[in-house]
C-alpha cells in the first residue's frame, strides 16, 4: 500500500504569538455640535448598550480559550469591551498605548462620523489616496503604521508560544492587516464591532489567520 499524504490543519510555528484582534464594541452616538469627552488627544466615548451586548457575547465566545493575556489600549472603549472577559478569566488587562485608535485631528471627538456621513470631500481625498492625513491635523498613515506594527511586536515578543486577546480599534485592526499582508494601507478598514481578526508572529514575519469573524455576534 502506497503512503498517504493528507492536508494539514494550520499551527503557529514555535515560538510564535498568536493575537486575537478585536475590535471594541459599538459606542455611543456622535452628535452635531457636542465632542466625546477627550483623552490624549482622542475621543473618548463609552460603550452603546449594544456595543455591551457584543462585550458579553466575545466573552461568551473566548471563554475556553486559553489566553496568556489581554491588552488594551488607553481608550475606555477597549477596557469596557475586555472588561466581561477579563473577569471570565480571573485576567487584569495590560494597556499598550501604542494600538491606539488613528489620531484624527481636527476632527476627533465625534465629528469624523458626521464628515463620514457628509461625504467631505477630505474624507473622499483620504480613502481614495488611502492616506489619514488628508483630514486636518490627522496623523499620517504612516505613522499610525509604525506605532501599529511596534505595538504589536512588543506584544508578540512577550508571548512566545502564548495566545493573547488584544481589543483595540477598527483603524488599528486595518493597519495591522495591511502590515502582516502586504495590502494597500486601507484594504481592511472595514471591521464590524466586536469583531475578531487573527495574526500570527514570530520575530518579524506575521502570517494573517482570520479577519473580521463575527459568527459570535449573529
Amino acid at each position: 500500500m502506497s503512503e498517504e499524504y493528507h492536508q494539514t490543519r494550520f499551527s503557529p510555528p514555535p515560538g510564535a504569538a498568536d493575537l486575537l484582534l478585536i475590535r471594541h464594541g459599538r459606542t455611543e452616538a456622535a452628535r452635531p455640535g457636542m465632542s466625546f469627552p477627550m483623552k490624549d488627544g482622542h475621543g473618548d466615548p463609552a460603550l452603546h448598550p449594544e456595543g455591551e451586548e457584543q462585550a458579553r457575547a466575545l466573552a461568551t465566545r473566548l471563554a475556553h480559550e486559553p489566553l496568556a493575556a489581554i491588552y488594551v489600549t488607553n481608550l475606555r472603549r477597549t477596557h469596557q469591551t475586555a472588561a466581561p472577559l477579563a473577569a471570565r478569566l480571573g485576567l487584569v488587562p495590560r494597556v499598550e498605548a501604542d494600538l491606539r485608535e488613528v489620531h484624527l485631528g481636527d476632527w476627533d471627538g465625534g465629528l469624523y462620523r458626521i464628515k463620514a456621513a457628509e461625504n467631505a470631500p477630505e474624507f473622499q481625498r483620504a480613502f481614495a489616496r488611502q492616506e489619514w492625513g488628508e483630514i486636518p491635523g490627522a496623523e499620517t498613515t504612516a505613522a499610525l503604521h509604525g506605532r501599529v506594527r511596534a505595538g504589536l511586536l512588543r506584544i508578540a515578543a512577550a508571548h512566545p508560544d502564548e495566545r493573547v486577546a488584544v481589543v483595540v480599534h477598527a483603524g488599528v485592526v486595518g493597519a495591522a492587516m495591511a502590515i502582516a499582508s502586504g495590502s494597500q494601507p486601507f484594504a481592511f478598514n472595514r471591521v464590524a464591532n466586536g469583531s475578531i481578526s487573527r495574526i500570527v508572529i514570530r520575530d518579524e514575519q506575521m502570517i494573517v489567520q482570520g479577519f473580521n469573524d463575527v459568527c459570535h455576534l449573529d
